[in-house]
């Protein structure tokens, strides 16, 4: 049985300049599995980067806060308990527009590679 902490995590800033920390990774876990697991944090009145996965499907599962989530040309407000689904290549970056920090989870299928992440003008 795997079981994962969250409190006994340790959050880096990722690439697109949320704080992150990987929960579940196959290669990390020694376990087989289609996608990764990740919980970030963006604090109140900051953005993420414009990035994009350029193979990876990706789900951000809203935890706590109010955002606005941003993909390609289109956005949408975003709050706990919704599910965002991104489409491989597309720009994304979310904003949080509360006095709280947007937590959510980030689910990518095939497991997320440095590789196929990159930050867009």
């Amino acid at each position: 049985m795997l079981i994962k902490d969250i409190k006994k995590s340790d959050y880096f800033k990722a690439m697109d300049e949320t704080f992150l920390t990987e929960l579940l990774h196959p290669e990390n876990e020694g376990v087989e599995m289609g996608c990764s697991l990740a919980h970030a944090v963006l604090s109140p009145g900051k953005k993420s980067l414009p990035h994009r996965l350029k193979k990876s499907v990706e789900v951000y599962f809203i935890l706590t806060g109010t955002g606005v989530m941003h993909i390609d040309d289109e956005e949408g407000a975003v709050e706990p308990g919704q599910a965002v689904y991104i489409p491989p290549g597309r720009v994304q970056w979310i904003e949080n527009v509360s006095d709280e920090d947007l937590k959510f989870l980030c689910v990518v299928s095939p497991p997320w590679r440095e590789d196929d992440e990159e930050i867009c003008p």
